[in-house]
């Protein structure tokens, strides 16, 4: 894990000098959130998290990138994991006037986590945009994220990216996880963030909320239930 930390702050030291070539297929984040949510679940039993990936994309279309996060909820079930590794790449092209494709694969990775089964996850997902639309399609090829017997779980995802304005974006989003032959794991989540670039740095609110159940998602460390309703802050810089 340490290992995957210094690799990532090493690249984005880097990110100045790939940034300052034009036409360079590179790009370079990092950033910090006051909790880091995923399909509405807290990833860090509602504390902060510090963030930062790396994106490469081939003019044909194809792309590949990695990004990590800091987090907590694989300690608090037990195993040794303090960071997320997600490795990731895909297709995207249009497909008919304003109809975008998008396909990959997305491997999430939690080092060490030692959890049974492990917490490691991969997911094949498919995506149609078009204008400011999105749905997205993702399906667990393993075991989803440490549940037993959950192969072949799913998550459909809509959003939409609204601009309005001197800068400000509005992003809606619904979303349903199905965890396979486990019903009460089940939930749907809905977020509205707004965002404004300030000085290069994106400033991001987001209200999140799901109707997951406790049992499933209350942390065993201080009891708290990481998908209840909450505003999320964060800071967001791209090279």
């Amino acid at each position: 894990m340490k290992k995957t930390a210094f690799s990532l702050l090493a690249l984005l030291a880097l990110a100045p000098a790939f940034a300052a070539e034009a036409t360079s297929p590179w790009s370079f984040n990092a950033g910090a959130v006051s909790d880091y949510r995923y399909r509405g679940i807290s990833q860090t039993r509602l504390q902060p998290a510090l963030q930062g990936g790396v994106d490469y994309a081939a003019p044909a279309g194809f792309y590949a990138g990695a990004w990590a996060s800091t987090i907590r909820w694989v300690r608090d079930a037990g195993g040794d994991a303090s960071a997320e590794l997600d490795v990731y790449g895909g297709y995207k092209a249009e497909v008919a006037p304003g109809l975008t494709l998008d396909v990959g694969l997305l491997q999430y990775v939690y080092p060490g986590n030692r959890l049974q089964p492990s917490a490691n996850t991969l997911e094949a997902y498919a995506g149609l945009s078009f204008g400011p639309l999105t749905a997205r399609y993702s399906h667990s090829t393993t075991r989803l994220f440490g549940f037993a017997d959950s192969r072949g779980s799913g998550y459909l995802d809509l959003s939409a990216s609204l601009d309005l304005g001197d800068g400000f974006t509005l992003t809606p989003h619904v979303g349903h996880q199905t965890v396979r032959r486990n019903a009460a794991a089940s939930y749907t989540d809905a977020s509205l963030t707004l965002a404004k670039e300030v000085s290069g740095v994106v400033v991001s609110a987001a209200l999140v909320g799901t109707d997951a159940g406790r049992a499933a998602y209350t942390s065993a460390a201080g009891a708290k239930f990481l998908g209840r309703t909450g505003v999320v802050l964060g800071l967001k810089k791209t090279f």
